[in-house]
């Protein structure tokens, strides 16, 4: 397995691999802001979470997705998902994507840290070419966020996918490429180390 299930702990979060045994935390934390209503994410509403989760391990035991979920350290609890996606062992690529966060998780070092962690561990462990990110057209904190980590945007891909409700789906495609991350996780440390 290219991507292992591993915990990767830092100063304010944790990521675990995904069980099933995280469904009533993860219900918990998509009920913070009731983000499934947000029609350009595929967040799940807390009764179609196992599903969701069924999803993900499926995924995982075909060896193209790691999924993880994320608790914040200050309280210990539960506070969203993320995963390697689309995983290309052959050609040492994946997706940092499937992400989702509580409410109150949002606007937080939180999620800089944890896209530091996979970055490094993506880049420095599994010795990655590229990390691509890919997002909503229309969702427009998720692309400044990406743009804030230093990702550069590669392109759009029309009617990319279709959506929960039918509606066509233009994709933002990002990415970091290997000789880009020492001045990224440069970045990445600064952003923390003043937060």
């Amino acid at each position: 397995m290219f991507i292992e299930p591993v915990t990767i702990v830092g100063k304010y979060a944790q990521l675990e691999p995904l069980s099933e045994a995280h469904l009533s935390d993860l219900q918990a934390a998509a009920n913070d802001g009731e983000l499934w209503n947000l029609w350009y994410t595929s967040v799940p509403h807390p009764d179609k979470m196992a599903e969701n989760i069924a999803f993900r391990l499926g995924q995982r035991e075909k060896e193209i997705m790691m999924p993880f979920v994320v608790r914040r350290l200050s309280d210990g609890g539960i506070v969203g998902c993320t995963s390697f996606a689309n995983i290309v062992s052959e050609h040492r690529r994946v997706e940092i994507g499937y992400t989702w966060y509580a409410r109150t998780a949002q606007r937080t070092p939180l999620n800089t840290e944890v896209k530091f962690m996979m970055l490094t561990h993506a880049f420095e462990d599994k010795q990655c070419i590229a990390v691509e990110f890919m997002t909503h057209w229309m969702n427009h904190q998720s692309r400044a966020a990406i743009e804030r980590l230093g990702a550069k945007l590669d392109g759009v891909l029309r009617n990319h996918r279709i959506g929960l409700n039918g509606e066509l789906r233009d994709t933002c495609a990002y990415s970091i490429i290997s000789s880009e991350w020492p001045s990224v996780k440069a970045h990445l440390q600064y952003l923390l180390a003043r937060s």
